[in-house]
């Protein structure tokens, strides 16, 4: 075919970087990039030169050496004898709008995989609640028939496994109810960096010694609003990944900054609000995910660890503790390079945060008080019932909100506190409280649920001073949280 010369036009050094007197001349060949291979140009020049129109897709490279995508059609030039005497090249610069393409496939990937999440969040949160509901008596008579029988007594073992059971099922429903985040959790301004240098001692105790732990926290964070216990969890949960990934030893870092999400990093993130953050950084030096894992990492019951090794619930339950803080959550990761969780934590408008230490649970759990149990399962309230009778109070009952408000109008005396389900037929247990209220202003109060429901929080977060008790409580828990109430003034 000869040597072909290029001539550009004013769009054309635009696109390419060159100038117009720097191209005179010279062959195209100048704009390769190499990112099409010796055939592709033949099977072009082949089809052009038999007098056929090309359309096709280059992507070359500019003068600074960048690549750039371009739309191509490329037409042969006739002369009067039919001879192929010139080509024409159309072109159009398709690079900025291949990248909007991409940045809008993957924001739709996103929000479809945030939609998978919340569907199965609300399935996990729906059969959580009922489950909760069924452990409770398990549990709870579970406890109290091993109090009851001589330590001779060989059924006490068979009710050992019994509550052992039921306790392993507890456990998984509140990791259900993370991930959902339907579990309540008690915020107040904390110093992300107080929290991972206080539980490093923890942490060190429990990862394996040839694995090197690294904390880098920096000082005098702005606080943010969170549950310590929570984000301990997310902390220890994140750090065992780490480990399991790391077959030979490695290294867990463990980081805290200051940072600011702009519009443009939340324009490439689904849900993602600009504005102040505090980010954990949680990396090590693992065996890392492949795309296809990173996509269902967050996934409840995905996991990538042998059969017998976990429940793949630690991811989701960090995913549903981090989104219910106002959060989130972000992981890189490549096959043989390790792993690097980032959690973004909103600041808090209040400044100062308090590391507050554990409150002194009390000691002795019996009293005489009385107190009006409302429940609308049965089996739950039969439960709190004997529980406290056992204890020494005097319990009232009742099914729903009409009735409580029944039996506290036949009851003569006073009505030290009300034990309540927030989520009940007919009358929900806030509606009931507002109405208790106005004729028992000082009485005490324990919302209790499988889950929370935004009747007594906001997205599961608790009210300042509201006290809560999760289902499926035991004997002592439900005992020492009743003395604590009504011993505070």
């Amino acid at each position: 075919m000869g040597e072909h010369h290029t001539h550009f036009t004013p769009s054309n050094t635009q696109t390419t970087g060159y100038s117009r007197e720097e191209v005179l001349g010279k062959n195209p060949r100048i704009l390769k990039s190499g990112v099409q291979d010796d055939a592709f140009y033949r099977n072009m020049y082949d089809s052009i030169s038999s007098g056929k129109i090309w359309k096709g897709r280059f992507v070359n490279r500019r003068k600074d050496g960048a690549l750039y995508t371009e739309d191509a059609t490329l037409s042969p030039v006739f002369d009067p004898l039919g001879q192929i005497v010139s080509y024409v090249a159309v072109k159009r610069d398709i690079t900025e709008h291949l990248r909007s393409v991409e940045r809008k496939a993957e924001l739709e990937q996103q929000f479809q995989q945030a939609q998978k999440l919340e569907s199965v969040g609300r399935l996990a949160g729906g059969v959580a609640h009922d489950l909760n509901n069924l452990l409770s008596p398990i549990l709870g008579f579970g406890e109290m028939l091993m109090v009851d029988f001589d330590k001779n007594d060989q059924r006490k073992e068979s009710v050992k496994a019994i509550v052992d059971a039921g306790n392993r099922a507890r456990d998984l429903v509140r990791q259900l109810l993370a991930f959902s985040r339907k579990q309540i959790i008690e915020t107040k301004p904390i110093d992300l960096s107080e929290v991972l240098v206080r539980f490093e001692n923890l942490l060190r105790r429990t990862i394996r010694e040839d694995i090197d732990l690294k904390i880098i926290p920096t000082p005098s964070l702005p606080s943010v609003k969170g549950d310590i216990g929570k984000l301990e969890q997310v902390i220890m949960n994140l750090a065992v990944n780490a480990q399991d990934a790391m077959h030979n030893g490695g290294l867990l870092c463990f980081e805290t900054f200051e940072t600011r999400l702009d519009g443009a990093y939340a324009a490439l993130h689904e849900g993602v609000r600009p504005g102040d953050y505090v980010l954990l950084s949680v990396s090590d030096t693992g065996l890392g995910m492949d795309a296809e894992t990173l996509k269902h990492v967050f996934e409840p019951f995905f996991t990538t660890k042998a059969r017998d090794k976990g429940t793949g619930l630690g991811l989701a339950t960090v995913y549903g503790i981090i989104k219910q803080h106002g959060g989130y959550i972000r992981a890189y990761s490549e096959p043989g390079a390790g792993t690097t969780f980032k959690i973004y934590l909103p600041v808090s408008v209040h400044t100062g945060a308090v590391m507050e230490s554990p409150a002194v649970e009390p000691t002795d759990l019996r009293g005489s008080e009385t107190v009006l149990v409302v429940e609308d399962d049965g089996q739950v309230r039969h439960l709190a019932r004997t529980i406290l009778e056992r204890k020494g109070y005097r319990v009232l009952t009742a099914e729903n909100g009409k009735e409580a408000l029944s039996v506290l109008q036949r009851h003569e005396g006073p009505v030290h506190l009300i034990l309540t389900d927030v989520v009940m037929p007919g009358m929900s247990g806030k509606e009931l409280i507002r109405n208790i209220f106005r004729d028992h202003p000082g009485v005490k109060l324990i919302y209790m649920s499988g889950y929370t429901d935004n009747v007594i929080a906001h997205q599961g977060v608790l009210d300042e001073g509201v006290h809560f008790i999760q289902k499926p409580f035991n004997v002592s828990a439900l005992a020492a949280k009743v003395r604590k109430v009504l011993n505070h003034e």
